[in-house]
């Protein structure tokens, strides 16, 4: 008997030492990178050598951006999304379009008045690119991703420039996400009131700023993850995500990768 119970112990043992080291067989073949890049977007979606971004940073991010294209070997953007044009979204826009060869540019319907709009602009005419403005929805089909790129119809009274953000739901298979730009209140409400998908996960708009309209955005979507691109997190959102059981991540802490095999997502700081 105390042999037969050695036995199964080892077993056991042996059971578990393999169930720790199996590898995770999921094909991951869809991702999606965050830099960290303090208050500020850059995101980069990619499968089977097909790449869209969306935003560029701040200015000082244009370097690094374009280190991590050579590094993966990123010949070329199929899509550009400028979701709308504070520095801290559309900073780096003139370095990549200066440096990298790009399809299709997709821009917000509110112009600014900024050196780096005025930038933008520049390095689009120097490339004769005319880029597409985006007043509704705006449909992508690549491979066998689809985004959806909705544009405000109307120009808002209160933060003109946040509330004109394009916001893109991106489907592949049975995984959804969504990025929030810098939508605030009156952007969240509208834009809520004409979708009625949930999502796996969503870049929290406003780099995680809270709002009233998050209680909504949360309850309504059902995420299962949030990032949040900021330095620093809001105490007030982060109490709201751990309402709704929410599993959240912060570009704080590094950048993040988002892999999705169509049916399960793993999230990767």
């Amino acid at each position: 008997m105390k042999k037969s119970y050695i036995v199964v112990i080892i077993l056991i043992i042996l059971l578990s030492i393999l169930l720790i080291f199996k590898k995770d067989q999921t094909n991951y073949d869809f991702n999606i990178y965050f830099f960290d890049a303090g208050k500020a977007d850059a995101i980069i979606l990619s499968k089977n050598n097909k790449y869209i971004m969306i935003d560029t940073g701040e200015e000082s991010l244009g370097n690094r951006i374009l280190s991590y294209f050579n590094k993966n070997n990123i010949k070329k953007l199929d899509y550009l999304i400028i979701t709308h044009f504070d520095k801290d979204h559309v900073g780096s826009a003139s370095k990549i379009i200066d440096n990298i060869e790009i399809d299709n540019v997709l821009e917000s319907n509110y112009p600014k008045d900024s050196i780096y709009y005025d930038n933008y602009k520049t390095s689009l005419n120097e490339k004769n690119i005319e880029p597409i403005v985006i007043n509704n929805n705006y449909e992508i089909n690549l491979e066998d991703i689809k985004l959806i790129v909705n544009g405000p119809d109307k120009i808002y009274d209160k933060n003109e420039s946040n509330n004109s953000s394009l916001i893109v739901s991106v489907t592949y298979k049975d995984n959804k996400f969504l990025f929030m730009g810098d939508a605030e209140n009156a952007r969240i409400k509208d834009f809520l009131e004409i979708n009625n998908e949930n999502y796996d996960l969503i870049k929290i708009p406003h780099h995680g700023e809270y709002m009233k309209r998050l209680d909504d955005l949360f309850s309504s979507k059902k995420p299962k993850y949030a990032i949040i691109t900021s330095s620093f997190d809001d105490a007030k959102t982060i109490n709201l995500l751990n309402k709704y059981h929410i599993k959240y991540y912060s570009t704080k802490n590094g950048s993040i990768n988002v892999l999705a095999s169509g049916n399960k997502i793993k999230v990767e700081e």
